[in-house]
């Protein structure tokens, strides 16, 4: 099979003599990136080459009244031109200092993209064959076929006049090509005139009725966005999908089934008389249905929503019992594709100080976008708290039996580099003055971290998840019922009929309704009829775990009392490491780099417990393929002939 490659461009044949093989990942054609103005010159490094590779950014400030358009500006017309997608207008000149580079965009201090304190949206498409394609045409007074190089029939197309004052026209694949919407307005699916000419577009062209000022007239210049659908194309055997072009009958909830997590989706619907709307996961779209939501046919501010749309890990499940109404969308799948590399870009302990506000944002220098933040008190007030993406305004305890706490709607993941709280009811757990803290920052990315929230059903069944490899290690909790936080890993006695509780000391238990006595598969884990797991009607959160070759290590051992080195199959050492006694009772001890993992006293913390941390000890030290453990650790970290299970992060 090909040699999985790094850089997304290439991997190469390893039976057909290095032959190079293109591999492609979302996260090189797509980006949701936030930032805040600044008035000044400046550059965004959102990892996408527009420059070489051609491709849209399209802009939006979330919630202020000085530029609220939506802006979109192009390689193919040039860094300079923009057209606003809620109006008919001509395309205009944005003014000099704006242009694309290799790694995203760069901005002047034009107050449309980069007001001072103004926050923005921007969604990023790279030109990539099975993607996305943009191209420009010049209108005629005859019917045309436009050449596009998309490399598969187009799902969707956007067409605006660049040269004149007229509606953005819509083709999807749902329609047909009789039909448009328009991307400017409310209005539902019509078909007044043939835009399409009643022809479907190819893999090569598509078709536009000539004479008309809206897609095809003499003297008009025009621009086309052409988005794919269900093409596949990316991932290591180039058949995996990254955007979806699709319809639902709108039902109170609908299950669409896209084969894949979203993290960002366009949806309108077609028979009535309703704003489109933009969500992203980066600003708030969660598995509860909250999402933020932009319009591309309003100059208006974010709009909170609250249970329209919630995400699954196979698609999106729309929530309102709203009856008939038909919905066109664009999705795309949620990244990162590639299999880390480096510990570093998907890990940082960070350490920092409260200070007292209600007000404040935690951000990580390494792996942002994150994904899941666990808060660590160091001085033996507010316990072991996590907080993440996909659950949004919850924070459940690891110490605890008791569900998520959501009573503070201001906590939110809308930050590109952390998250922000600023209410009162989450903040004083971990932000009281003067108080010290660590919190652990993670990433999704396949084969070393995932993350899946689900529903109980109360019988045994299956629950998909994203880590792209069979998990070693699964951390389970009820977010909206009091059970214990439940444990499976793979090295335990008859790994699918044994848990461990993470919110106590108790050595390894047995029972088939935990995990219906099935091991877990690369795409699904299994659990059984327990309430604790499966209870019906309750939601759950699952945090999913493997070795990550050099990245990560899920793994066990057999204490011998003296000094152990444990290879994790790194290079220089641990930075994150657990460790739990199963044959007997022991706590869940963490050391990480930014408290100190050294030679000499290293502080260690309990996932199970609100006490303080312990300074004093000398229990695990430096070993550069992993980490040792000391010959003065106590039984539950190395007794003779004990066991234990570990979990380190390079």
């Amino acid at each position: 099979m090909p040699l999985q490659a790094t850089s997304g461009a290439a991997s190469y044949d390893a039976f057909g003599g290095g032959v190079p093989v293109a591999v492609n990942y979302i996260e090189d054609v797509f980006s949701t990136y936030l930032y805040t103005g600044n008035a000044t010159s400046r550059s965004i490094n959102n990892g996408i080459d527009l420059l070489g590779k051609g491709g849209l950014l399209w802009a939006k400030s979330r919630d202020s009244s000085n530029s609220l358009s939506n802006y979109l500006v192009d390689t193919a017309r040039g860094d300079s031109f923009y057209l606003y997608s809620e109006a008919t207008n001509a395309q205009a000149n944005l003014g000099a200092g704006n242009s694309f580079s290799n790694t995203g965009f760069n901005l002047s201090s034009n107050v449309n993209l980069n007001a001072n304190t103004e926050k923005y949206a921007s969604w990023t498409f790279r030109k990539q064959p099975k993607f996305f394609d943009v191209v420009t045409y010049s209108g005629s007074s005859s019917t045309q076929n436009i050449a596009h190089n998309l490399g598969s029939v187009p799902g969707c197309i956007i067409v605006k006049r660049t040269s004149g004052a007229e509606d953005w026209f819509v083709y999807h694949t749902s329609l047909g090509n009789t039909q448009y919407l328009k991307l400017n307005t409310t209005g539902a699916a019509a078909s007044g005139f043939a835009a399409w000419n009643n022809t479907s577009p190819t893999s090569t062209q598509f078709t536009v009725l000539g004479g008309r000022t809206e897609v095809n007239a003499a003297g008009s210049d025009y621009v086309a966005y052409l988005f794919a659908h269900n093409a596949g194309g990316f991932g290591l055997t180039g058949t995996d999908n990254v955007i979806s072009c699709g319809s639902f009958t709108a039902n109170a909830n609908t299950t669409v089934s896209l084969g894949y997590e979203p993290q960002w989706i366009m949806f309108k619907n077609t028979n009535g008389t309703n704003n489109w709307a933009i969500i992203d996961a980066m600003r708030g779209w969660t598995a509860d249905g909250d999402p933020a939501v932009l319009s591309p046919n309003l100059s208006a501010a974010e709009v909170p929503e609250t249970g329209v749309i919630k995400l699954t890990s196979t698609g999106f499940q729309w929530i309102p019992a709203v009856s008939g109404n038909t919905y066109i969308y664009i999705a795309i799948r949620r990244g990162p594709m590639k299999v880390p590399t480096s510990g570093t870009s998907v890990f940082e302990p960070a350490l920092y100080t409260g200070n007292g506000s209600t007000s404040r944002t935690f951000t990580t220098s390494t792996v942002a976008p994150i994904d899941l933040s666990i808060n660590l008190g160091r001085t033996g007030t507010g316990g072991v708290w996590t907080v993440d993406r996909l659950r949004g305004n919850e924070v459940i305890r690891t110490w605890s039996t008791a569900a998520g706490v959501s009573s503070n709607t201001s906590l939110k993941f809308d930050v590109q580099n952390g998250y922000s709280n600023t209410g009162t009811a989450v903040n004083y757990d971990w932000n009281t003055n003067t108080l010290t803290n660590v919190q652990y920052f993670m990433k999704r990315a396949p084969s070393f971290f995932d993350e899946v929230c689900y529903t109980g059903t109360g019988s045994a069944t299956t629950v998909t998840h994203n880590l792209g490899v069979v998990p070693e290690m699964m951390i389970v909790k009820g977010r909206t019922n009091a059970f214990s936080w439940f444990v499976y890993q793979k090295d335990l006695t008859t790994a699918n009929q044994s848990f461990l509780t993470l919110n106590s000391d108790s050595a390894v238990s047995t029972g088939s309704a935990v995990w219906n006595s099935t091991s877990p598969t690369s795409s699904v884990f299994s659990i059984g009829s327990a309430n604790a797991i499966n209870q019906s009607g309750q939601t759950f959160v699952a945090y999913l775990f493997a070795t990550c070759a050099g990245v990560s290590k899920v793994g066990s051992y057999t204490g011998t009392g003296t000094t152990l080195q444990i290879d994790c199959g790194f290079t220089a050492g641990s930075r994150f490491v657990l460790i739990k006694r199963t044959d007997s009772t022991g706590d869940w001890y963490v050391w990480d780099s930014a408290r100190g993992i050294v030679a000499g006293n290293d502080p260690y913390l309990l996932l199970n417990s609100t006490a303080a941390e312990v300074t004093n000890t000398d229990y695990v030290d430096t070993y550069s393929a992993g980490f040792e453990i000391s010959s003065t650790a106590p039984s539950a970290i190395n007794a003779s002939g004990g066991t234990f299970i570990f979990f380190a992060v390079s």
